[in-house]
């Protein structure tokens, strides 16, 4: 497979048969599923479902409610406790004109209404079977390719969506790059995603094609606490406190302060990244080699200086780097000062296995998600002080994108994207 190596940030050229109808709608569910990996903004998952037990089940500190709200301010699935599995879809739309993608919007947000409030879909309907919870979340993106003059949405764009550029060390792949929509599916059960994406298939027949696809889960806590990659280290140890008001005015969601579009107020910023492990030549590397390049114990989790996976680095009695290295991955990615806790974003990210490529190495990594008010100020910036880090050597991104996530359906009338696309 060709890979893009030129660093542009251009949006993909679609190929000449990009509006062709789908013939199958078994198309979402078959879509190869993503390889790859990158150099990200603080690998790791979400620690706020670290308190499940240690078998990876939703333990009984923190039981996710069977169905989540899909009404409100905000798209469920971004402050939502992480459910155990995941898939990312890009999708390129083929809608001909504006009322075509109208059309689109809501009927996938009946069908996401529909599904998150229980309702089984058609082919997984077993009159013997009882209903199988699985804390249903549906999250849609719009990509910088959506605001061509196709539609004419390009005077509506938000301020910092563009095509997501390659970054030093980045193997961007274009099949497994950007999309016109990003689609995140969430359940605590992995059938549950196949169950969705053939449903919304067959509903969008000849509105959308799959662009990219990727599979993911949440790892055990071993023995508790944030979960672990497949570096073996624990992720997603430190996020922002997406219960606290003030917090997520300033870290996440988009308010008149922004200077976003009006119909853009109440949604945020999604950066996928597809991120493949090198692990035959990480497994090599000595644990305390390891735990130098990450700043944190293998084992525990805790920071160099500390005890506690949730201790507090202290860089202002380390100056020099001689607990915590200046160029480990902890220390990079948040050097905790007051200029970086403008940079820091709410990680949600899950890994992947796809088994073995065709030179016999394991296909592992995370899908990288991270959510935020402004891209340039939080990733790019975090991701540019990673760019020398010594954990890149075994790290190589492969994929994923730029999205603006639109903000909450708010009742029964409103459809997905209903402010963009009635008063652009």
């Amino acid at each position: 497979m060709k890979r893009d190596q030129t660093g542009d940030e251009r949006v993909p050229v679609r190929d000449d048969g990009r509006r062709e109808f789908l013939k199958c709608a078994a198309g979402f569910a078959g879509v190869a599923a993503a390889t790859g990996a990158a150099t990200t903004a603080g690998l790791g998952g979400r620690a706020a479902a670290a308190d499940r037990s240690a078998d990876g089940r939703p333990g009984d500190a923190r039981q996710l409610p069977d169905k989540l709200p899909f009404h409100g301010d905000h798209q469920a699935g971004i402050v939502t406790p992480q459910q155990l599995f995941a898939g990312f879809v890009g999708f390129d739309v083929l809608a001909e004109d504006r009322n075509d993608l109208v059309e689109l919007f809501k009927r996938l947000t009946w069908r996401a209404r529909v599904l998150t409030a229980g309702v089984k879909p058609k082919d997984e309907v077993v009159a013997a079977e009882p209903p199988t919870p699985d804390s249903l979340t549906i999250t849609l993106g719009l990509g910088a390719s959506l605001f061509d003059d196709r539609f004419g949405l390009s005077g509506h764009k938000p301020r910092h969506l563009k095509a997501m550029p390659a970054f030093p060390n980045d193997r961007l792949e274009p099949a497994h790059c950007h999309g016109d929509l990003s689609l995140q599916v969430c359940a605590e059960h992995p059938d549950a995603l196949v169950h969705v994406l053939r449903d919304l298939g067959r509903e969008t027949e000849g509105l959308l094609r799959p662009r990219w696809r990727a599979d993911a889960f949440l790892n055990p806590s071993r023995p508790s606490g944030a979960r672990r990659n497949f570096l073996g280290f624990k992720d997603g140890i430190v996020n922002p406190d997406t219960e606290s008001h003030r917090e997520m005015g300033r870290l996440m969601w988009v308010t008149p302060p922004c200077g976003e579009p009006d119909w853009a107020l109440g949604g945020c910023y999604q950066v996928l990244r597809l991120i493949r492990f090198r692990v035959e030549k990480w497994d090599k590397v000595s644990v305390a080699d390891q735990e130098r390049m990450f700043g944190r114990r293998k084992a525990s989790g805790a920071p160099l200086d500390g005890i506690r996976e949730t201790d507090h680095p202290d860089y202002t009695s380390d100056p020099h780097g001689q607990k915590i290295a200046l160029d480990s991955h902890i220390r990079l990615a948040n050097p905790r000062t007051q200029e970086s806790d403008n940079s820091r974003f709410l990680r949600r990210s899950y890994n992947y296995d796809n088994g073995f490529d065709q030179n016999g190495r394991m296909d592992l990594g995370l899908v990288f998600c991270g959510y935020q008010q402004n891209p340039e100020r939080q990733f790019a910036t975090v991701q540019r002080r990673l760019e020398h880090e010594p954990l890149a050597r075994f790290i190589t991104p492969t994929g994923g994108g730029y999205f603006f996530v639109l903000p909450g359906v708010r009742d029964a009338d409103d459809w997905f994207g209903s402010r963009l696309l009635t008063k652009a």
